[in-house]
């Protein structure tokens, strides 16, 4: 049986915008990545994405990056 939560992620991305603009620290709310990059998509058309970084969820770290073990210690709760 598969839990689907309501629960989102916060992804940061660095994009660079369909005229050229570099947009930093865009953070997006989604269920998963390609969630947030689908919401990406429709505020940003043709936009290409540089860097995408899942940011650490409510532990008080605010700002700093996930680390890969943190990752999968959040999935494997």
């Amino acid at each position: 049986m598969v839990h689907h939560s309501l629960s989102t992620t916060k992804y940061g991305f660095r994009i660079r915008t369909r005229d050229g603009l570099v947009v930093e620290n865009l953070m997006i709310h989604g269920r998963d990545e390609a969630d947030a990059q689908r919401k990406l998509a429709q505020m940003y058309r043709q936009c290409e994405v540089l860097e995408c970084r899942v940011k650490n969820p409510g532990n008080g770290h605010s700002g700093r990056n996930a680390t890969f073990e943190e990752v999968i210690e959040l999935v494997s709760k």
